[in-house]
């Protein structure tokens, strides 16, 4: 089935004249898929065309204003996909929305630390930007209706919610979508736009990243574990993080004597490319990194909820030097609010020192009964 998706409902929001609107997101996430259904609906005259077209390229790369306002005019929407192939692809769109004030432009793109770059400064006060992420929870209670998150559970904790994941038939053709996705898609960014010959340091580190998600990180140890540089694991973390497989966590402290800050967390932003990495699909009840999983998926979900409900808010974790923690921990308009996961059910209070410390802060466990509300 399609699955509507989020920005669908909002788009005639998300398209003004003389603006453009970027689209992030990992590869496979259903930019595409996204556009056109934009597309279906608009009633005006557009152009839709992708990067790797060399006559788009040819005349956006060419910065000849009688070339872009000769090419473009006329339309009301010009569509551009896969945009980061495109070489001063900001250069170019800032000429035609300069030039022919009453287009509206959409730029799409897998790679956000190389469309970003590209179009950040030339396009500043033009433009609009957006991320899409993986299936959402508030997305899929909207199509099918909340049970539909609560009957999935188990398989969106090891599957995760790529759309084409989701329609898969069977586990079988889940984790073969899963292995593709993993094999060729999730470094090819990385890749080719930072020309990185091989990755298998990369996915070394990931594989370190994913056997510690929700677990302190110290740069050191993920150095001297695969024989790199410190300055080179920060730089392929930094890519990982921009290309949308991994997101990273600060410590909280307003006390730095008591609370850790040096080092930090790492999340994945899909709980099934969690599991390729790891090479793991096997069944919730024999799983022994259940709590890890649980965690990996309500971060990402909270995220995603985050980015769509226009919520701002500073993302962290808590942890003391004696080993007091609550696992994530959100900071909006000075207010803080600390979150327990728990797969569970069980009563637990929050530390003392984080109510001594903090003693206006929030705290709430969240578990299979109540984490509806945290996501959706």
């Amino acid at each position: 089935m399609y699955y509507s998706r989020y920005y669908n409902q909002i788009s005639d929001k998300l398209l003004q004249k003389g603006k453009v609107l970027v689209i992030y997101g990992p590869r496979r996430v259903g930019k595409t898929t996204l556009i056109e259904n934009i597309l279906k609906n608009y009633k005006g005259k557009y152009y839709y065309g992708v990067g790797e077209d060399i006559n788009l390229r040819n005349i956006l790369e060419s910065q000849n204003l009688n070339l872009i306002k000769n090419s473009f005019t006329g339309y009301d929407l010009v569509v551009i996909d896969e945009a980061q192939t495109i070489k001063n692809i900001g250069v170019g769109l800032k000429m035609l929305v300069d030039h022919l004030k009453d287009v509206t432009v959409i730029a799409s793109g897998s790679s956000s630390f190389d469309l970003s770059n590209k179009i950040g400064e030339p396009l500043t006060g033009r433009k609009r930007t957006i991320k899409l992420y993986p299936m959402s929870a508030i997305e899929l209670a909207e199509n099918t209706g909340r049970m539909e998150i609560y009957s999935r559970l188990d398989e969106m904790l090891i599957f995760g919610t790529y759309p084409e994941i989701l329609n898969a038939p069977n586990s079988k053709d889940k984790q073969r979508l899963l292995e593709e996705l993993r094999d060729s898609y999730l470094y090819k960014d990385i890749l080719e736009l930072e020309n990185i010959r091989n990755s298998s340091k990369i996915y070394d580190l990931l594989l370190l990243l994913a056997y510690q998600v929700g677990k302190e990180v110290s740069l050191n140890e993920l150095s001297n574990s695969l024989d790199l540089a410190k300055q080179t694991v920060e730089r392929y973390i930094d890519l990982l993080e921009k290309s949308f497989v991994i997101k990273k966590v600060r410590g909280f402290s307003r006390n730095l004597r008591k609370e850790v800050t040096k080092t930090l967390r790492y999340y994945f932003l899909d709980n099934g490319i969690l599991n390729a990495v790891i090479n793991n699909f096997n069944p919730i009840n024999i799983r022994n990194d259940i709590g890890a999983l649980w965690e990996n998926y309500l971060f990402s979900e909270r995220l995603k909820k985050q980015e769509y409900h226009g919520i701002s808010t500073e993302n962290y974790f808590w942890r003391t030097y004696d080993r007091k923690e609550i696992d994530h921990v959100e900071v909006i308009n000075e207010n803080i609010f600390g979150y327990e996961f728990k797969w569970k059910k069980g009563k637990i209070k929050a530390p003392a020192l984080w109510k001594e410390t903090y003693p206006d802060a929030g705290f709430e466990i969240i578990n299979k009964e109540n984490f509806l509300d945290f996501i959706l």
